[in-house]
């Protein structure tokens, strides 16, 4: 398709290397895994009385210790606002490839398109899949995103007062009252992320996204129906089952980090399919580059450090490595 990324054009070597691999009897993990439920909450049990309340609260916690994912329904984002906002999606990642990439012409911020992996040196470290990852400034500034409609303003705005209230229910279980994250996490150091995964003509070796864990507090993500996510449980890749009335929520490094290891921010990817393309939209709930990250717990497991100390390290290990190494780097 005109509007599909130039894949196997700009990866050839490492297409032509794969085949050569495959000739010489080099075997290739299948992505095949146990399709599962992700803890189920209903956050409209936040409304009743205190009893609900707290239960809620609990399995919220709960879930953030024993998977680092849950899904969560009555979340307050209308069905009418994610079906809009996945259609308008759909339209913008239809353009040509050539057009998606000239960010004057899309009026996003430089650097807003991405596609592969450019420090790929094998198939297994390609991502097929394209995104647009959006500073939050961009959809609400004065600017705008003339493509996109007043939908992912809406959006944006309700997924970032639910980050905001299940990082709190976080805090508060660990026992602080904090007022760090609305200190800390403002719209102007947030981020949506659409992500568009092709079909994939050899989906046994190559991810739509490759294996990972977020460097946020926590991710929102609203999915298709098609599937594909999969996470670490137990020592095993699982794959999450899709629900329609319900959004993904997964916690990141810095929770993890900020916790004391309380929280865990899983490894988790993307599978491809041959045959269809995969939507999703998520929302990065990040603090500015200065913010600090201290364990709230001692002894600390980390040592004290920036946001934007983490970023370039992350960046720097997947210059070297081809991975992100993480919160190991930062260990007490």
């Amino acid at each position: 398709m005109e509007s599909d990324p130039p894949f196997k054009e700009t990866y050839k070597t490492l297409f032509h290397n794969s085949l050569q691999e495959a000739k010489t009897g080099t075997p290739y993990e299948v992505l095949v895994v146990e399709e599962c439920e992700l803890p189920l909450i209903d956050l409209g049990r936040l409304n009743l009385g205190e009893f609900e309340r707290d239960e809620c609260k609990e399995e919220i916690a709960r879930a953030s210790k024993e998977w680092g994912f849950f899904q969560v329904v009555n979340h307050g984002i209308s069905p009418e606002i994610l079906e809009r906002m996945r259609c308008e999606q759909v339209e913008v990642f239809k353009r040509p490839f050539q057009m998606k990439k000239s960010e004057k012409y899309m009026n996003f911020s430089a650097g807003s398109y991405r596609w592969g992996t450019p420090s790929a040196t094998c198939l297994r470290q390609l991502s097929w899949s394209e995104a647009f990852h959006i500073p939050l400034t961009d959809i609400s500034g004065s600017g705008g995103l003339s493509c996109l409609s007043s939908t992912m303003v809406q959006f944006a705005t309700t997924v970032a007062d639910l980050a905001q209230r299940l990082a709190e229910i976080l805090a508060e279980r660990l026992g602080h009252k904090s007022t760090f994250f609305k200190e800390h996490c403002l719209p102007s150091t947030c981020y949506l992320r659409m992500n568009r995964y092709p079909p994939c003509p050899i989906p046994s070796e190559i991810y739509g996204l490759m294996p990972h864990t977020d460097s946020d507090f926590l991710t929102i993500l609203h999915q298709d129906q098609v599937g594909g996510l999969q996470l670490v449980k137990d020592g095993r890749w699982i794959a999450v089952r899709p629900n329609a009335e319900a959004l993904i929520i997964n916690i990141g490094d810095l929770f993890q980090a900020w916790s004391n290891d309380v929280y865990k921010s899983v490894e988790h990817r993307v599978a491809t399919n041959q045959q269809v393309e995969r939507f999703s939209c998520a929302y990065f709930f990040c603090p500015s580059y200065e913010t600090e990250i201290q364990s709230r717990g001692e002894p600390s497991i980390y040592r004290k450090f920036s946001f934007g100390e983490f970023r370039r390290q992350v960046q720097a290990d997947v210059k070297k490595f081809g991975y992100k190494v993480g919160l190991p780097r930062f260990l007490a």
